[in-house]
């Protein structure tokens, strides 16, 4: 199985605990995890040249998927807009039409460069797309969900199973993901208090709000 990854912090748990469960070597063997961009990931999906993946709100309509994904409910700190020319952030296509979605300009930035800015300027002049939807909407907005072309059983029976946020993090993961980042642990652990995972009620009915309008 080839298992498809987000590079961001966002995912640092769901990475945690596959390394956990998937302890047996022969099942090691056939997982062959593979990280890059939400964007990037969304193509390689899109063309079966992976079997599964979180990929992009926006690109999940015709596929088959669980009720695992990456959720915020206000703000989230790693999806922003700047008061910039408008631009894209061409690593994802979820948060750019959900720009679209808000009716808000400027420069779109995302994932750990995003959270890295507002540590860095937290009193900075930007909105937090996130936070402008729940304002707009009332609900929590839906990043990515984990979705499949093959294994349907193997990868439902993952996202029962992950416990979420509640996924204990090693110190010494985080020491090592916070350095790569340019953050410090601290800073990490501060961060993930603001992402969920599971998708109920509140959240699919989101995700199909927005569906809807970024299809408008």
């Amino acid at each position: 199985m080839i298992f498809g990854s987000i590079s961001y912090l966002n995912l640092l748990p769901f990475q945690v605990y596959l390394k956990r469960v998937l302890s047996n070597s022969q099942l090691k063997q056939i997982i062959n995890s593979k990280k890059s961009t939400p964007s990037t990931i969304n193509r390689a999906y899109k063309a079966k040249k992976i079997d599964a993946a979180f990929i992009s709100s926006i690109k999940s309509r015709a596929s088959k998927c669980t009720n695992l994904g990456i959720v915020s409910n206000g703000k989230v700190y790693s999806v922003l807009i700047l008061p910039k020319d408008d631009a894209f952030d061409s690593e994802s296509d979820t948060s750019n039409a959900l720009s679209k979605v808000l009716n808000l300009n400027g420069e779109v930035i995302i994932g750990d460069k995003a959270l890295r800015y507002y540590l860095s300027n937290p009193n900075a002049n930007f909105k937090d797309l996130s936070y402008e939807w729940k304002k707009k909407r009332g609900l929590p907005f839906v990043f990515a969900r984990l979705c499949y072309n093959k294994h349907s059983k193997k990868i439902k029976k993952l996202a029962k199973n992950f416990k979420g946020k509640q996924e204990k993090i090693p110190q010494y993961i985080l020491k090592k993901e916070a350095k790569s980042r340019g953050i410090t642990p601290k800073e990490l652990k501060w961060y993930l208090n603001f992402i969920d995972y599971k998708l109920g009620y509140k959240e699919l009915k989101a995700l199909k709000l927005f569906l809807k309008k970024a299809k408008q």
